[in-house]
């Protein structure tokens, strides 16, 4: 029997050790720190061997084979050693997708992934398909192909999982766009994390599609230095393309195998620059996987905004306060501020990933009246944009309550309070999603 140790306790390493148990492995996992409780109780259920709160080496360096989570980086001891005495190790993805023989569309990039991939499994589902929703959204992927059957997979998948897949292929690869993100865990290399987030690309065939921004200039410089055998679909707001998405006046047109199709711009669910771009990319998705123009316009009508992007909250006395804690990065949050059309009041900072903030000093300038800092050390921020907004009507908080309750006192009538922190959030809370609910939270408490 072969030895199988995942390495992390959470959503993508229990699904992998559940996976592992349905295929006869034996199975163990291991997390340095605490499995939440609903994990825990899974694993045992499953009656799978688990320890936590630290690693036992001997009971890891035994293993045929290990599953590590993406959380966890190579640089970490452990890993090291395993990796030295030449132990393969891999993503959730790619030990999944061994006994999966569903079709995927896998979506990856710095920002719009998560918009992307929700939209196309929202296309799917409204067109009758049997899908499942995985990677880094929804359920693990690795416990559906243990416990459910589906035809279609739509997979949000991270640079950080891509970097320990090897075989895994997805029929349908789109790269959204890519910005400077993550690079602590790229040795501060642009081109190390631009090469990860393409490693989406390795495996696909000539009938396999590569749904990509031709408008995005980091994308397009690596694309001309490598050879893809697959169909390219490119999308743009620039240009007009023979095949491909792109905007004509006030349309998105879609041209696929001869074949074309438009849509209203002022029709779709989701407005914003950046949201076109998403809305491209799903659309050509749908039309490469056989979904009929209908369908496909309807969706992208009907489509609700997810929580944590850009999600509006509440109207508190003419002021609406917006929820955008996914944003953990300067474009994310440069998106966010340059779809707003009233004032600004900025709520901003966490875990700061090495941004650099340039990029954002215009949008600040003609936008923003005011900035709250929510994070731990917020000296970069101050630096930054303290000289444009003025020394009064910049501040530090440190919970999300009394960041509500400050942007509140700074913002009037006919302002947005936008939340899009433009950095992690591990400083202060236990993730975006932590963060983005304690904010909503607070501001159903003004």
């Amino acid at each position: 029997m072969s030895r199988l140790v995942v390495l992390g306790g959470a959503e993508s390493g229990v699904g992998a050790a559940i996976l592992a148990k349905v295929k006869g492995f034996d199975v163990f996992l291991s997390d340095n720190g605490k499995i939440k409780e609903e994990y825990a109780a899974m694993l045992d259920r499953w009656d799978i061997s688990y320890e936590q709160g630290g690693h036992t080496r001997e009971l890891i360096l035994n293993a045929d084979e290990v599953v590590k989570s993406p959380g966890i980086p190579k640089e970490a001891p452990l890993v090291r050693e395993l990796a030295a005495q030449g132990t393969g190790i891999i993503s959730e993805i790619e030990f999944a997708a061994r006994y999966d023989n569903a079709k995927k569309i896998c979506i990856t990039g710095s920002n719009g992934k998560t918009t992307t991939t929700s939209l196309i499994y929202h296309l799917f589902t409204q067109a009758g398909l049997n899908v499942g929703l995985g990677g880094n959204i929804g359920k693990s992927y690795a416990l559906q192909v243990a416990t459910e059957k589906h035809d279609y997979y739509v997979l949000e998948i991270s640079s950080f999982q891509l970097d320990d897949a090897y075989e895994f292929r997805p029929d349908i690869a789109i790269i959204t766009n890519i910005t400077p993100d993550h690079l602590d865990r790229y040795d501060h290399k642009m081109e190390n994390y631009v090469a990860a987030k393409f490693r989406i690309t390795r495996n696909l065939r000539p009938e396999d599609c590569f749904i990509f921004d031709s408008d995005d200039q980091i994308t397009i410089e690596h694309l001309n230095k490598i050879v893809l055998k697959a169909r390219m679909l490119p999308f743009s707001q620039e240009k007009e393309l023979e095949q491909g998405a792109f905007v004509s006046d006030d349309k998105m047109v879609v041209r696929y195998e001869g074949d074309s199709s438009e849509m209203y711009l002022k029709d779709l669910a989701l407005q914003g620059r950046h949201n076109i771009y998403n809305s491209m990319a799903a659309a050509l998705a749908a039309k490469a996987s056989g979904i009929d123009d209908k369908t496909i316009r309807e969706s992208l009508s009907s489509f609700s905004p997810i929580e944590h992007r850009l999600e509006p909250v509440l109207n508190v006395g003419g002021v609406l306060y917006i929820n955008d804690s996914k944003a953990t990065n300067v474009d994310s949050a440069w998106y966010a501020l340059e779809c707003q059309t009233r004032p600004v009041v900025w709520i901003v900072g966490g875990k700061d990933k090495g941004n650099d903030y340039a990029p954002l000093v215009n949008l600040v300038k003609e936008k923003v009246k005011a900035i709250v800092c929510l994070g731990v050390d917020n000296k970069k921020i101050h630096d930054s944009f303290e000289n444009i907004v003025g020394k009064e009507n910049i501040c530090d908080t440190a919970s999300a309550t009394e960041a509500a309750k400050a942007a509140a006192a700074f913002a009037r009538e006919g302002d947005v309070v936008l939340l899009s922190p433009c950095c992690a959030s591990f400083d202060l809370f236990k993730s975006y999603e932590d963060r983005g609910r304690q904010f909503k939270e607070a501001v159903r408490h003004l």
